[in-house]
């Protein structure tokens, strides 16, 4: 049995996957970079063990539930006693040691438990405290998710919680966000992201799928639907059970380009699709650091797009360099692994038009979310002949990739005909509730198929 000290972190490695062969005058360099962290508090070193940790003695963490409370989860009333039992559970599922708070939300945000801005440490006492204090729950008032997110903010960064701490929130919500403004609820957003990380989810279907995700995307975190309240306390429990995974905060994928080099994009793909071209910060000369969020066992591919100057046949480079850091007390930053990614020039067509198998199944899988949610919006707007080409395409890549658990998705909204080759006619009837599945879970992802 393994427990975790300041001796037993993960471990990080990069490996990178990709052709690195360039017909003459090509320029456009993909890679796939496979970010891998194990053996940190875990029973053996499998990505995906279970995490065992001696009570207190896991990394530093803080964790804010969001709960919402407006007055349409008593519609029906079994929404808010689904939160609230959900809600149990999560605290029950905190690690001892780690602190805690719980936030009650509506068109304001209110400290349910401890209170007086303070956060709690987890143990017997203080579990069974919160418990009490959920259960005075009530529903009433509207929706203004900026205003609990920023709560959250403020109660994790008490200066009690320390600066490499683990900060994480869980949201959920049941409605549309229609107490604040969308420009109220991106600023929260922007003034969070950094801050702290988030899952969210909505709660029956009387939500905004794009809230939702939004919000977990602008914050690293994962989105869900939960159409039946009584499936909340498995979803929060395993929620919880995750972050209290979480061993690495605020690690970022630090990519460095040559003098000339361009880069086109930086995508995570899996095991969801994130695109994190435009989160870029400068971090020294010709350096962007991209966040990633925290970390515990697990494994995460990201695809890296640059463009590199055109050579002669013959010649390579270093087309970037790829790193995994994390920042230190002092401003700089700690390098746990890098990869390199190439660039060759060839005259061999076979070496330079091959594509590499990752690349080409990511890009794939990348479609995929993309043309579910143009499929989506255009049956939304009427355009069924645009929902149909979209969504059977989306058919035709879920098959082909593998990716079995889109295609049962996809099949609660189109019928399909002929899967290999896209063919698919839209259902005259779709349940709201497999329609926001299917967009909620739009960009997860499948990995590569092992090559047999």
């Amino acid at each position: 049995m393994a427990i975790f000290s300041k001796s037993n972190v993960p471990q990080f490695s990069i490996d990178v996957y990709q052709n690195e062969f360039l017909p003459e005058g090509g320029r456009e360099v993909n890679a796939i970079a496979t970010v891998t962290s194990t053996g940190g508090g875990t029973i053996g070193s499998a990505v995906g063990a279970p995490h065992l940790y001696s009570a207190g003695h896991g990394p530093d963490a803080a964790v804010a539930i969001m709960v919402d409370c407006s007055g349409s989860m008593d519609y029906p009333p079994t929404k808010m006693r689904g939160a609230r039992d959900a809600t149990a559970a999560a605290v029950d599922a905190v690690r001892d040691g780690v602190r805690f708070a719980v936030i009650a939300g509506t068109h304001v945000a209110t400290e349910v438990y401890p209170g007086n801005g303070r956060l709690a440490v987890a143990g017997p006492d203080t579990r069974e405290q919160a418990k009490q204090a959920l259960r005075r729950l009530s529903a009433g008032g509207g929706t203004a998710i900026g205003t609990w997110l920023r709560l959250a903010d403020r109660l994790l960064a008490s200066a009690d919680v320390a600066a490499s701490a683990v900060r994480h929130g869980i949201l959920l919500t049941d409605g549309r966000n229609e107490h604040e403004s969308p420009e109220a609820l991106k600023a929260a957003l922007d003034s969070c992201a950094g801050r702290f990380t988030c899952d969210a989810r909505g709660v029956g279907t009387d939500w905004e799928v794009k809230e939702v995700t939004g919000i977990a995307t602008a914050l690293l975190g994962t989105a869900d639907i939960v159409a039946d309240p009584a499936g909340l306390r498995a979803d929060f429990t395993r929620m919880m059970e995750t972050a209290m995974g979480k061993e690495v905060a605020d690690v970022s994928l630090r990519l460095w380009t040559p003098m000339g080099v361009e880069i086109a994009f930086v995508k995570q793909v899996a095991p969801t699709v994130a695109d994190l071209t435009h989160r870029r910060t400068e971090s020294g000369p010709r350096s962007g650091d991209y966040p990633t969020g925290s970390w515990g066992d697990e494994s995460r591919d990201y695809h890296i797009c640059v463009r590199v100057p055109v050579a002669d046949l013959g010649q390579e480079m270093l087309a970037a360099r790829v790193s995994l850091v994390v920042p230190q007390g002092d401003g700089s930053a700690q390098t746990l692994s890098q990869g390199l990614v190439r660039a060759v020039w060839t005259d061999d067509m076979a070496a330079s038009t091959s594509i590499n198998p990752q690349v080409a199944h990511y890009t794939g899988q990348a479609e995929l979310a993309q043309v579910i949610q143009q499929g989506l919006d255009a049956r939304k707007s009427g355009d069924h002949d645009g929902a149909t080409a979209k969504l059977g395409r989306a058919v035709q890549l879920a098959a082909a990739s593998g990716n079995a658990d889109t295609a049962k998705l996809l099949s609660k909204v189109v019928d399909v005909v002929d899967a290999a080759e896209g063919t698919v006619r839209l259902k005259a009837k779709v349940a709201e509730a497999d329609e926001m599945t299917l967009e909620t879970r739009s960009t997860k992802t499948v990995r590569v198929k092992k090559q047999t």
